[in-house]
């Protein structure tokens, strides 16, 4: 390996741990409802607001992190999202009521949209084109390496809430669970703050500013000096002489610009409407939906979390090999497929309780006041949900939801697991990490950094909309119709990619540029 090539993956591991606190900061959070609900008292919507606060100030910081970055240069804003991090981690453990812990949340927001839209910017802005993809594709494998400690960190915890060694209850693993869940994300955040120091400037910024010599050292740290000059120039010639610096929105929507424009939207709401961020901010909820219990729930999650991992890892090591469309086709064709298995599985299952299910519920529940539904079936978890709700408090029927579905349904839970695991798989090789490189290419020099905000933007108001809606959906529309409603986005979607998407593997961002903007 040569010390170009060494240079240029240490530095874009460092940046990428940005998609690693990404991906913590999001999920982290999916073993947090379940307890947050009933100690807040919350109804579903405000379950979906605490879950997706944060990637509204996410969708905001995506508006003017691009736009700031061109201003104030890509690593000072990295930076600034570090600090946020560690404040919303601090913020959300310490959190008294639940105003202050969507507060907390938001602020890491703020974090997430800028390191989100900046880590792959600049990874792109600094690897030669060979392997470009792969580069990018460490923000992508961050993020799911963040989503995976984030599962398993949760499980931990809850483990250790039930032990009965001294020191768990010295540091009330049981009483602050959540709490813990979310307050150890303060350490990442100050190693990622700490790994910026080590990490150059953008040679492209540098450009951009006329900074020359600065931006051909840093250049001649990850090509030849011949080469390094070459790819200076060609950044010069893509900016073009007498243009001003500062790009308005409105040039997005210029004519030569639907092409690549509309792919990005396109690509952009696909990657978030089939469903993703519900399984990976809602995945225990999930699987306790199909019977399986809490513990068991907290483990299949860490099954999500590596079957997400070992993926993207594969998408990685095919990315530069196969190309993007080839990938990006074959995972949205099976993210279409486990969604409608997800359907069907849900679709068949019955819920009856029985007197013995019922004597094993926890004491807390009313024996007596379950009676009424003993002996009876049910077609769908809406309709039982709502007989339970009858019978029972409001909070007993949230508290021990878990428990009174794993008493009374009656499906094929392994299926369930099987389109979970396959959905993300899907998702994982494919839109989940070509969607990165795709915005990192597509669009031009100039406008690159404004370019990737918009759809940046875009892509997180649909994600924003997705976790919201996900706990009032499964509470009136049921987990069959969620699902089957994501598979249909995903099929809608496969048509538009193996006609309109181009393969970008292996050009320059300025052959890109010429090909694809006329």
């Amino acid at each position: 390996m040569t010390k170009e090539k060494r240079f240029t993956i240490k530095i874009a591991l460092i940046v990428a741990l940005g998609g690693f606190l990404m991906g913590f900061d999001a999920s982290v959070i999916s073993g947090v409802v379940k307890f947050i609900e009933p100690e807040f008292q919350l109804t579903k919507l405000e379950l979906g607001w605490s879950v997706s606060s944060l990637t509204l100030t996410a969708t905001l910081a995506m508006m003017f992190s691009g736009p700031l970055s061109d201003v104030f240069g890509r690593k000072k804003l990295l930076k600034l999202a570090a600090i946020l991090f560690a404040v919303s981690a601090i913020g959300s453990a310490m959190a008294p009521d639940f105003v202050s812990l969507v507060v907390a949340r938001m602020i890491g927001g703020l974090g997430v949209g800028a390191a989100l839209i900046l880590a792959p910017m600049y990874i792109a802005e600094i690897s030669p084109p060979k392997i470009r993809g792969q580069m990018v594709s460490f923000n992508q494998l961050n993020i799911v390496i963040g989503i995976s400690v984030a599962f398993f960190t949760n499980y931990i915890i809850l483990r250790l809430g039930q032990s009965d060694a001294a020191w768990t209850q010295s540091l009330k693993f049981e009483a602050w669970n959540w709490r813990w869940m979310l307050g150890v994300e303060t350490l990442p955040a100050i190693l990622y703050y700490t790994g910026l120091f080590l990490v150059p400037e953008s040679p492209r910024w540098l450009a951009m500013k006329k900074r020359e010599e600065e931006a051909l050292e840093i250049m001649g740290k990850v090509f030849s000096q011949e080469e390094a000059k070459a790819q200076l120039q060609a950044v010069h010639n893509s900016l073009g002489e007498g243009k001003k610096e500062k790009v308005a929105v409105r040039e997005l929507f210029k004519p030569a610009m639907r092409l690549v424009l509309t792919i990005g939207i396109v690509v952009a709401v696909l990657q978030q409407i089939t469903g993703i961020n519900s399984v990976f901010f809602y995945a225990p909820m999930i699987f306790e939906q199909s019977g399986i219990g809490t513990d068991a729930s907290f483990v299949q999650a860490i099954l999500v979390g590596i079957t997400n991992l070992v993926f993207t890892i594969a998408a990685i090591l095919m990315i530069d090999k196969l190309g993007r469309k080839p990938l990006l086709s074959a995972g949205v064709a099976g993210i279409a497929v486990c969604m409608f298995i997800l359907a069907a599985g849900f679709n068949a299952a019955e819920y009856t309780l029985t007197e013995k299910s019922v004597s094993e519920l926890p004491a807390e529940i009313n024996r007596e006041q379950l009676a009424p539904l003993i002996g009876r079936s049910y077609g769908n978890d809406v309709i039982y949900k709502e007989a339970l709700r009858e019978v029972l408090k409001e909070d007993v029927a949230k508290q021990f939801e878990s428990d009174l579905i794993k008493a009374a349904v009656t499906m094929n839970s392994g299926l369930i697991l099987l389109g979970i695991l396959g959905f993300v798989a899907s998702f994982a090789v494919s839109i989940g990490p070509v969607m990165w490189v795709l915005f990192s290419e597509l669009f031009p020099n100039r406008i690159r950094g404004v370019a990737i905000s918009f759809v940046g933007l875009i892509n997180s108001g649909v994600s924003f909309s997705v976790q919201l809606v996900f706990p009032w959906e499964l509470a009136n529309f049921g987990s069959s119709m969620t699902f089957l409603i994501y598979g249909a986005f995903a099929a809608v979607g496969l048509v538009f990619v193996l006609i309109k998407v181009p393969e970008t593997k292996g050009k320059s961002l300025e052959e890109l540029e010429a090909t694809l903007v006329k």
